[in-house]
């Protein structure tokens, strides 16, 4: 039989999807109270991926990522996700979102989103939250599944994540 451990903590990355920029300050702002300081913002490019979202945001959003500076128990993704769903109904406009705010938690050997959806390859976790493993690091790269957002499975967005992964498992080390 196994013995329980503590759980070796995760970095928090939230993916962002938004059509209204000058919502941004304000918006990181109520992030780092919630979450500490964002350690990086990345770049703004097109989501180009698909036009699910154009009709509910009213336009072609921007995808970015924020990662935040402290590391965190991987269980706090069910707290980040019922905070951001708080602040993506806050952002809204009309009823639609503005923003569409993504936590997930960066491991060494994974990438977690927390979604409300369910689908088969999700786990429940609680308060109507589920996890999904995004993607997996093995041989070196993440590799991504047959579920996977297209953008999470882009080469871009892989290295984007391989970096992260690195700057993280120096910060763990330190730890």
């Amino acid at each position: 039989m196994g013995s329980r451990k503590p759980f070796v903590p995760v970095k928090l990355i939230i993916g962002v999807l938004s059509t209204h920029s000058e919502y941004h300050e304000e918006l990181y702002s109520l992030l780092k109270q919630r979450f500490g300081p964002i350690e990086e913002v990345t770049p703004e490019v097109p989501f180009t991926f698909t036009d699910y979202y154009n009709e509910e945001m009213g336009a072609s959003p921007q995808r970015f990522f924020l990662v935040f500076s402290h590391v965190i128990d991987p269980s706090a993704l069910v707290a980040c996700k019922l905070e951001t769903n708080k602040l993506e109904k806050r952002f809204a406009n009309g009823g639609n979102r503005t923003v569409n705010l993504d936590p997930g938690i960066l491991s060494a050997e994974n990438l977690i989103l927390a979604t409300t959806k369910n689908r088969g390859h999700r786990i429940p976790l609680a308060h109507g939250i589920y996890g999904e493993v995004t993607l997996m690091y093995t041989n070196k790269s993440f590799q991504s599944f047959s579920w996977t957002y297209a953008d999470y499975a882009s080469e871009g967005c892989k290295q984007l994540f391989i970096r992260l992964r690195q700057a993280y498992l120096r910060q763990i080390k330190m730890k």
